[in-house]
């Protein structure tokens, strides 16, 4: 991928703030792109994640603050633009347990906005980003672009109504837009509401992690080689239209990973098993393994970070950076 490709485009990433967002902005600023980062506003206006980018680039980045769910500032925000990263989204899925209905606007409602101010201002490309959690647990594996939708969840079933919106404007009015579904990313600036981070804070602080199911196994994807999918994806004109995903097509669990991460930490540390971090029985997913032979077909794309490195920079990042998670890995 030329970095000339992305020199003087100007794009508009949502969820910028957020752990992938944050790595794909800095990306493109680093390419050359003009970027825009849209943020849901908050009175003491932080930026997330883009506080960790190098000071210049941040200076490469324009900060607008609003709300996905106010159609006014997505057009707004996206007036101008030649390409929109859509990856804002409400995306715990325990809060989704609770409160269904801000998920479902903010997840759904805020496609609605992004994939309209597309249409009417004529973007060359959308970029819708998807989850394997649409998947459910594995009818059959590795898992391709054709398995069946079983959301388990309502965030995932937010998730397959906006893939479904997406595609729809692409049949409908002709607008180019791309899903973009990746599985189980990690790396630097994940929140600890995820299973890695959660594992490496304990692992470097305690001598006990405390983890929920142990045997659930996963696809997981260093957050570098993740970028690299979105980016190559807006580019290529044999995505349009298309769902495309991107994983190791190789799978780990938990508990397995758990002790790999031990390994890598180098620390006496035992894994108990604790109740009150489960999901509920019938929405747990058992099996995520991705079959990425479409994204090679396509895009010749092809995971670049092995799951050992991968780790290995997370943990030193988090090791790094403890005071950014201190609240939860000293009350686990």
């Amino acid at each position: 991928m030329s970095r000339l490709a992305w020199k003087n485009r100007t794009v508009l990433v949502t969820g910028a703030g957020g752990f992938i967002g944050s790595h794909l902005a800095e990306q493109l600023a680093v390419q050359g792109a003009t970027v825009r980062a849209f943020l849901r506003y908050n009175s003491r206006h932080e930026d997330g994640n883009l506080k960790f980018i190098d000071l210049q680039l941040q200076e490469k980045i324009k900060l607008i603050y609003g709300d996905l769910r106010d159609p006014g500032a997505v057009h707004e925000a996206a007036r101008g633009t030649d390409t929109i990263f859509h990856l804002g989204a409400s995306i715990s899925i325990p809060y989704s347990y609770t409160n269904p209905g801000e998920v479902i606007d903010t997840n759904v409602g805020g496609t609605l906005n992004i994939l309209l101010a597309a249409r009417d201002l004529g973007i060359r490309r959308a970029i819708l980003t998807s989850t394997s959690e649409v998947y459910g647990t594995a009818q059959y594996a590795p898992m391709d672009e054709q398995h069946p939708l079983q959301p388990q969840s309502p965030y995932a079933a937010s998730k397959v109504a906006a893939d479904m919106l997406g595609l729809s404007f692409h049949r409908a009015y002709g607008l180019p837009v791309t899903i973009v579904r990746p599985f189980n990313t990690f790396g630097p600036r994940q929140s600890m509401r995820a299973v890695i981070p959660t594992i490496v804070a304990q692992a470097v602080t305690q001598d006990v992690i405390r983890l929920g199911a142990l045997h659930p196994k996963r696809d997981l994807l260093y957050v570098e080689d993740t970028v690299r999918a979105f980016m190559m994806s807006a580019l290529h004109e044999n995505t349009v239209g298309e769902v495309v995903q991107f994983g190791s097509g190789e799978t780990i669990s938990i508990g397995d990973l758990a002790e790999l991460i031990i390994r890598i930490v180098d620390r006496k540390v035992r894994v108990v098993a604790d109740e009150s971090r489960l999901r509920p029985e019938t929405s747990e997913v058992l099996k995520l393994h991705a079959d990425r032979s479409k994204a090679d077909r396509l895009l010749q794309w092809a995971p670049q970070v092995s799951l050992e490195e991968g780790l290995r920079r997370t943990v030193s990042w988090i090791a790094d950076h403890l005071s950014e998670f201190a609240p939860l890995v000293y009350h686990t």
